[in-house]
């Protein structure tokens, strides 16, 4: 009774007190220590119980073993496992369901299967535990393989793929398994609902997402503590701050996580001081800040130009809140001194890292680089990267792109010759809009397109007004030598260009146009859109790879700092 309530203390005063302890009485003990979140207390009771001579039976050995699972402690788990096979408990469907749990949660797939594949009866759950950990593995080809192959499947199983698909940024074939459940009758719980809202918020769906809300409002979820803090991030990352508050603003309770998509969505649309100001109010409010809190304060001083209050805030994460921090904070420290244009205090800063910088922190320099036009510095860091043997070839296509913009063709053509003999892919730029609720996407020279046509004739009359108004191409970011003509063509065929014309023209005037790309978007076209949302006096909203763009009347809400 004391256990299912909660009460551990007077649970163990009680158990004390009895004077000849089972096998029932130690292994609701364990259960009631793991339950209880103390994991690593119930794994060494399992030496006292033993030494008083009672031997474990198969609830409380799979209870230990989910004490493993629960502190993600892999080797313990083996040890557990080794006790089991000694003792001939292998074969039972409980304990083995428990070690497939448990070797899928700490990331042994290998082990995992080796002991679902000995199973002769397997449980749904047990069918769970293994799509599930294939998805946090980032392996959905497998989850899906095993979700179409299990008899039967449970809500649990629905919300195991879709949430996967949507964490590993497959927003699209999330909804799609979303589509299938509704089907088959089975209803939506607060989980799935919060993984297909993530879904939503991956592909800046925000009309999607609108009619989600609505499908939460009827289901009476949208009080859930849980769905609230997936809508505020759906509505931050599709573009709708405004949204976003005001569902913030309507919850009854809020929780780090809350707190933190709010904190983090002002960060992204460059709204610094507003993000500041939250996080002073999550203070205020008692909830302690994490991790993420830190990442989504320093994000908005990097974007703010917030220096001073950047490094104050770096400086309280350790000394008020002891949190050490990961190359995540050092990331963005760096970021938001280069960004300032303190290139020195940032290679400084990485120089006096506790811990050794890795490929993240040079790349943030690197870009920095790339905004001031320092080529030495980059020079510096593409020397400390090679050493690295680094393989993400973004950073190798932003200091091609340094030279390029530095006119230092040769060295520009030698960095693009060594992402050739490493074998590395570019990642193309694409861009997508969403427009009556179906997604579109471009690809830079895109070719396919129905309308391509008529958002080329558009593209060419924009050109001569903006020209008329005092345009002129930048063909600093045009990354090959070639001729002036040829520069100016390349630019006008950029993806965020062609997906905006083809919202201006599909839209009704005054539309608000949402256009989401995968990576940075380029000085010549942000110049491009200020002009756009100028003339045919529209708000153009932008979700690059770094940030929200807000476009209004020629202007950006980034006031060109980015």
């Amino acid at each position: 009774m004391y256990i299912k309530c909660g009460f551990m203390k007077y649970a163990i005063n009680v158990f004390d007190r009895v004077p000849q302890r089972n096998v029932v009485s130690w292994t609701a003990l364990i259960s009631g220590y793991v339950q209880s979140g103390y994991g690593k207390v119930a794994l060494r009771l399992l030496n006292k119980m033993v030494g008083e001579g009672v031997k474990p039976n198969q609830f409380t050995l799979s209870t230990l073993v989910k004490a493993c699972a629960s502190i993600a402690s892999l080797e313990q788990g083996k040890q557990v496992h080794d006790y089991i096979i000694k003792i001939g408990l292998e074969s039972d469907i409980v304990v083995h369901s428990a070690l497939v749990n448990m070797y899928a949660r700490c990331g042994s797939l290998e082990d995992a299967r080796h002991v679902f594949d000995k199973m002769s009866k397997r449980s749904t759950p047990t069918w769970n535990a293994m799509i599930t950990g294939h998805a946090q593995n980032r392996d959905m080809m497998e989850a899906l393989k095993l979700f179409y192959e299990m008899p039967e499947r449970d809500v649990v199983s629905w919300t195991a793929v879709i949430a996967g698909y949507a964490q590993n940024g497959y927003g699209g074939e999330s909804l799609n398994v979303f589509n299938q459940m509704r089907k088959t009758g089975i209803k939506s719980d607060r989980f799935i609902i919060g993984s297909v809202l993530s879904a939503c918020a991956d592909l800046a769906a925000l009309e999607l997402g609108r009619q989600f809300h609505a499908n939460v409002v009827q289901s009476g979820f949208e009080l859930d503590i849980v769905v609230g803090s997936a809508l505020v991030d759906m509505y931050a990352k599709s573009g709708s701050m405004e949204d976003a508050c005001q569902v913030f603003e309507r919850m009854p309770q809020r929780n780090d996580v809350t707190w933190n998509s709010i904190i983090t969505g002002c960060a992204q649309h460059g709204r610094g001081k507003d993000a500041l100001l939250l996080f002073e109010q999550m203070l205020q409010a008692g909830i302690k800040p994490n991790e993420i809190s830190f990442v989504g304060v320093l994000s908005a001083c990097s974007h703010a130009g917030l220096v001073n209050e950047g490094c104050g805030y770096f400086s309280l994460m350790t000394k008020n809140y002891g949190i050490v921090p990961d190359v995540s904070h050092y990331t963005c420290m760096v970021d938001l001194l280069g960004r300032a244009g303190c290139l020195d205090e940032a290679e400084n800063f990485i120089k006096g890292m506790p811990v050794k910088p890795d490929a993240a922190v040079w790349s943030a320099l690197l870009g920095a680089c790339r905004i001031h036009g320092n080529t030495e510095l980059a020079k510096r860091i593409a020397e400390q990267l090679l050493d690295m043997e680094v393989q993400i070839s973004g950073i190798y296509v932003l200091l091609s792109n340094i030279y390029a913009a530095a006119g230092r063709w040769d060295d520009a053509a030698k960095v693009r010759k060594l992402i050739k003999d490493r074998g590395l892919m570019k990642q193309p730029g694409y861009s997508w809009i969403e427009v009556k609720k179906r997604m579109h996407a471009f690809v830079a020279g895109e070719t396919s397109h129905p309308q391509l046509e008529e958002i080329h004739e558009f593209l060419e009359s924009l050109s001569r007004k903006m020209k008329a108004a005092g345009y002129v191409p930048n063909k600093n970011f045009v990354l090959q030598d070639v001729e002036d003509d040829e520069k100016e063509l390349s630019l006008s065929h950029h993806s965020e260009k062609l997906a905006i014309a083809f919202g201006v023209i599909n839209t009704n005037p005054g539309t608000t146009i949402r256009v989401a790309k995968n990576l940075r978007v380029c000085g010549d076209c942000h110049t491009v859109i200020k002009f756009i949302s100028l003339i045919f006096t529209r708000k153009i909203v932008v979700r690059d790879a770094n940030r929200f763009h807000h476009f209004k009347d020629g202007q950006c809400s980034c006031g060109d700092y980015w």
